[in-house]
């Protein structure tokens, strides 16, 4: 068995974030292509965004450094440390309100 530190990783991504000029760096800690379920760490420097993006298909989020805001059209919720959010399945964005890390989770419908 595999053990990944996600506190580890979490720091490691959000330097790697701060550092590039999108404010953004991931890293998938499992699952792929002949994989049903997809994870990876997400880091967003503060007031960076991923851009409003079709959903990936059923997924969801856990915030694990930082604050966040999900918004798709008029609906939006934050979320800080600790909290899980559903990403509705309609176009979203994902922004950061402070330098931030997630760990998205996502189904892959060619396998559900």
């Amino acid at each position: 068995m595999d053990v990944v530190s996600l506190t580890t990783l979490a720091d490691e991504q959000l330097a790697a974030a701060r550092a590039s000029s999108a404010g953004r760096s991931a890293h998938t800690i499992h699952g792929g292509q002949q994989r049903a379920l997809r994870q990876t760490v997400l880091a967003l420097a503060g007031g960076r965004s991923l851009g409003e993006h079709e959903s990936p298909g059923e997924a969801t989020l856990q915030v694990l450094v930082g604050r966040v805001r999900l918004s798709a059209g008029e609906d939006w919720a934050e979320a800080a440390v600790g909290d899980s959010l559903a990403i509705p399945p309609v176009r979203h964005d994902l922004a950061a309100i402070e330098d931030s890390v997630v760990l998205l989770s996502v189904i892959s419908t060619a396998h559900a």
